[in-house]
């Protein structure tokens, strides 16, 4: 174990190039060739059948999974299988809910307002606890401040109400301000912890 490792290094002058694959070194697959004919009796029918070098009907077996298929009988076949996905139009969700228009319009509006003393809005730092739409478009935000102390804890939430109060489709803005669970720097986002350089 106390033995010291010792790199090998060796010089040389020059390394052989590796030869090129060409075209001709390329296995070709032999083309099938089919020896179907069609018997008189079942011309209506438009039946075929192969025939063996005895003139016999070979029995009829079902292709190998195994059997290469050639890239051309692929292209052939292959269908564009997003053709049917794309297709459908995703259901837009309600307005109130995640992802909805009124929804997302508080969580931009709750970005754009920030904290006096921290130089990052409030949703990133972690304040916002929840945002509920109700169906007749009253906002409800749950949130809490660093402490209990802070200078702005009795215009925060007011300006916060008036802010998300003012968004379209909002009717009625209510912000509940929570001590528990109480705020700690784990509950904000890469972005905010990015500018305070806690990354």
């Amino acid at each position: 174990m106390n033995e010291e490792r010792k790199i090998m290094v060796e010089e040389v002058e020059s390394v052989e190039k590796p030869k090129l694959a060409k075209v001709e070194d390329a296995v070709e697959e032999a083309p099938f060739v089919s020896s179907e004919v069609e018997r008189p009796d079942d011309s209506e029918q438009g039946v075929s059948t192969a025939l063996d070098t005895n003139g016999k009907a070979p029995p009829v077996m079902a292709p190998s999974p195994f059997e290469a298929e050639s890239d051309s009988a692929k292209l052939s076949r292959k269908k564009d299988y997003l053709e049917g996905f794309l297709a459908q139009k995703p259901e837009e969700a309600p307005a109130g809910e995640v992802g909805g228009d009124v929804y997302e319009a508080v969580i931009d509006t709750l970005k754009s307002i920030f904290d006096p003393e921290i130089p990052v809005n409030i949703y990133d730092l972690g304040l916002i606890y929840g945002v509920e739409i109700t169906p007749d478009n009253h906002a409800i935000v749950t949130m809490t401040l660093t402490t209990p102390h802070c200078p702005v804890a009795e215009s925060m939430p007011g300006e916060i109400e008036m802010q998300v109060g003012s968004v379209p489709g909002v009717g009625h803005a209510e912000v509940n301000l929570v001590w528990d669970p109480p705020w700690d720097p784990g509950k904000m986002s890469d972005e905010a912890k990015l500018e305070l350089g806690m990354l």
